[in-house]
């Protein structure tokens, strides 16, 4: 489970979690208010919803929140038959704890320290990017 998940107020609007999607590795939003989770609006579901409308109306909980108590290959299987790889982890009251990602092997969940692996790696990537297009052309 991430516990270090990306959290966005209950507020957002629809260009400000468009915004989010730019980034191929967001798959959806998670959007709460004092901890307890109102949202999870994925990327296919803003649609053409207006810029300035709140993204949690075009979301849901339906089907997209997970105990912590719950066995994990069962989820997993559920998981895969829903073509769903994200989960919310909520307590009793609603209050987010995490996200349940499911790894694009189907064969296991991530982990902080993998999603924080897969930064460090393309840090380097993208910074090298930037000196190149900053730096001027030699001829």
């Amino acid at each position: 489970m991430l516990r270090r998940a990306k959290i966005h107020r209950q507020s957002a609007t629809v260009a400000e979690v468009r915004a989010l999607f730019t980034d191929d590795h967001v798959h959806c939003a998670l959007l709460a208010e004092a901890g307890r989770l109102v949202a999870v609006v994925d990327r296919d579901e803003l649609g053409s919803g207006p810029a300035g409308a709140l993204a949690a109306r075009y979301g849901t909980l339906d089907g997209r929140v997970v105990r912590p108590g719950a066995d994990l290959e069962a989820t997993r299987l559920s998981m895969l038959s829903r073509g769903r790889r994200r989960l919310a982890v909520i307590d009793e009251n609603g209050m987010l704890l995490g996200l349940l990602c499911l790894k694009r092997s189907s064969l296991g969940f991530c982990t902080d320290s993998d999603v924080q692996a897969r930064a460090r790696e393309q840090r380097p990537a993208s910074r090298k990017s930037e000196i190149a297009r900053a730096s001027p052309s030699r001829k």
